[in-house]
């Protein structure tokens, strides 16, 4: 009854074209509870059939306008349609009014300023860790919206603004997941979506809007990022740059893969390496896009063998990847291992995971990240099994 239940509130919702934090809202107003507690997760937990708002379903109906009756009839075979990007924009847009103010003159002279200091931010995310980065990148995205609200610009220096602030919202997003922030973050990647659609760049949304999805992902809202990941790759399109249109699929892949979704995680990763093979066959790809190469679609691809629990698979390609893997960036070097670790607990080889898993370790101290900490109680957890071997007891007792 739960998943019916919650079906057709996502069914009713989207017909109203409301996000998931707006129903909160108005359910909490028509209970008399401003403030309480449904926010965008409850409302997510109950589309996903996790929760039943029982005390709550007077309150919905209400406020989506249908009867009891409509919410827990059973679910019809046919699947509600897949969401737009649109769905996913912030309900308070700082960007939306469109009228900047009388100040001081902008030129492409400021933007291609903004345009070295996003980059500038993006490498230093390559060796630098969340909790470092996170105060200098939400501090420029807050200059950045300014700079365009307050700002006298035309149409085509506005239109270049915007898609700045759509690269620089990308990188403080994940910045801010990676420090652990995570309801900053996808504020931001929101506000980045925003950006990126009314600067007509659908490759850029579509790269905001695979990242809160990955984000999604990895948080305990498997369905949300899948649906996410999935509304990025179709919103972008075919014609999309071959390097773009591989990172979505990269990003399917790994939604389907969290989901339990063996089957078309598989397909979307052969997917992906197709559309990167047409990589320099007419489309140029964004240069922000500078990283995803055929060595990341493997790292993503043996995370994905790791996470089905496939290790003759994953063992050679993440040893393939790490034998040539750059050891400045502490981060991702510390989250590959990682998976590594798991991936040979996986294949009976305590041992090794143990040596493994302690680089893991002593790598995850010198970063301030969120994901490798979470990453190091994975490979903890794993290696439990195995605490009567030697070399696994001693790596277990030394990180306690």
């Amino acid at each position: 009854m739960g998943s019916c239940i919650g079906a057709n509130i996502r069914r009713e919702r989207s017909r109203l074209g409301w996000s998931q934090e707006r129903l909160g809202r108005e359910v909490c107003r028509g209970a008399g509870v401003m403030g309480g507690p449904v926010g965008r997760q409850e409302v997510s937990r109950w589309e996903q059939g996790k929760r039943t708002p029982r005390q709550w379903l007077p309150f919905i109906a209400a406020a989506l306008g249908v009867s009891m009756d409509v919410l827990m009839e059973p679910q019809k075979p046919d699947e509600p349609p897949l969401p737009t990007l649109a769905d996913f924009l912030p309900d308070d847009d700082p960007l939306a009014p469109l009228s900047a103010r009388e100040g001081r003159r902008i030129g492409m002279g400021q933007v291609g300023d903004l345009r070295e200091r996003v980059h500038g931010l993006r490498l230093a995310d390559d060796v630098l860790a969340g909790g470092d980065l996170i105060r200098p990148a939400l501090r420029e995205l807050r200059a950045a919206v300014r700079l365009y609200k307050e700002g006298a610009h035309s149409g085509e220096v506005g239109c270049a603004l915007l898609r700045q602030i759509g690269e620089l919202a990308q990188i403080a997003g994940w910045i801010a997941s990676d420090a652990g922030q995570h309801a900053d973050a996808e504020r931001v990647y929101r506000l980045g979506i925003s950006a990126a659609t009314q600067a007509g760049d659908r490759t850029l949304a579509g790269n905001l809007a695979g990242s809160l999805a990955y984000q999604l992902s990895n948080t305990g809202e498997e369905v949300d990022g899948a649906r996410l990941a999935q509304a990025a790759l179709d919103g972008a399109g075919p014609d999309a740059p071959p390097k773009a249109r591989a990172l979505y699929l990269d990003r399917v892949a790994w939604a389907h893969t969290k989901a339990g979704e063996a089957q078309p995680a598989m397909r979307a990763l052969g997917e992906a390496g197709e559309a990167l093979a047409a990589d320099g066959a007419g489309v140029e790809s964004p240069a922000y896009l500078y990283w995803v190469d055929a060595g990341e679609l493997r790292v993503m691809e043996s995370r994905v063998y790791t996470e089905l629990r496939r290790p003759l698979r994953a063992v050679p390609l993440l040893r393939d990847v790490l034998s040539r893997y750059d050891t400045t960036h502490t981060r991702e070097l510390a989250l590959y291992l990682s998976w590594l670790a798991v991936a040979l607990a996986d294949a009976n080889e305590p041992e090794e995971a143990a040596a493994t898993a302690e680089r893991v370790i002593t790598l995850s101290e010198t970063v301030t990240s969120d994901r490798t900490a979470a990453r190091v109680r994975v490979v903890r957890e794993r290696l439990e099994g195995y605490r009567d071997v030697p070399e696994v007891r001693a790596v277990l007792d030394g990180a306690a």
